[in-house]
């Protein structure tokens, strides 16, 4: 059953990928943060009550991974209290919450992993609260946890690292796999997908859009990095498989 555009309620629209999913999900309702702050619990009862949605598609986060070892206090705020938020007005209306969660909710020591590998340790504080976030969401009774990465449409720094290994994408790569697991999500028969692409290094994505982009270690980055954080997407790319070849 695939759900309609006019029937989902994004929080985020603001975001990068909140735009992206904006465009390709015509008819959506995004309101903006003075119509839906979700670090207020009364703010997002009303506009679900307003909007009455089908499913929410939660991408508002504090993403900015240096960031937060600065400002753990509004981290914690938008990613741990805003979540918490989301799931009980969702979970109180009967709503479908489809959750955008991370790969940083792994280690990051050995890769390819699995929807149900085990997650944790985070290994820095933007990590522990999408962590806990998850953790949050699997208490209502509908919810999906899409686990992802990305990156904008060009790559934004003259250095990438060349020992950090993932399966992030850029957003206009990444953005119609989410809208298109979010239009079939209440078909989907798991509740923790992974949408990525192939595993690569941070340096081999930047200089796809970007040559002359300079290689640089992790080692010089002023937060914790993981190793490899790339994600298997086997579920997803036999769902895709499957609507393809009914």
């Amino acid at each position: 059953m695939t759900v309609a555009a006019e029937r989902m309620l994004l929080t985020g629209g603001s975001g990068r990928l909140g735009r992206e999913l904006q465009r390709l999900l015509a008819g959506i309702a995004a309101p903006g943060h003075d119509e839906l702050d979700v670090t207020r619990a009364e703010s997002v009862a009303a506009a679900l009550d307003r909007l009455r949605p089908e499913v929410v598609i939660h991408a508002a986060a504090y993403t900015d991974v240096a960031g937060a070892e600065r400002d753990r206090a509004e981290c914690w705020r938008v990613n741990v209290d805003g979540t918490r938020n989301v799931v009980a007005a969702a979970a109180g209306r009967g709503i479908f919450l489809l959750h955008l969660s991370t790969d940083y909710v792994f280690e990051g020591t050995t890769g390819g992993y699995r929807e149900d590998d085990p997650p944790g340790p985070p290994c820095n504080y933007y990590a522990l609260t999408k962590l806990v976030a998850e953790a949050l969401v699997r208490f209502a009774p509908r919810h999906l946890v899409l686990r992802t990465s990305f990156r904008p449409r060009d790559w934004p720094y003259p250095q990438a690292f060349e020992d950090l290994f993932t399966s992030q994408d850029y957003v206009d790569i990444i953005a119609p796999e989410i809208a298109l697991a979010a239009s079939r999500c209440l078909e989907i028969p798991y509740n923790t997908l992974h949408v990525a692409t192939e595993r690569k290094s941070a340096l081999e994505l930047a200089r796809r859009r970007r040559p002359d982009v300079q290689s640089a270690s992790k080692k010089q980055a002023s937060v914790r990095l993981p190793d490899d954080i790339s994600l298997d997407t086997a579920r997803w790319r036999q769902l895709k498989q499957r609507w393809s070849h009914p």
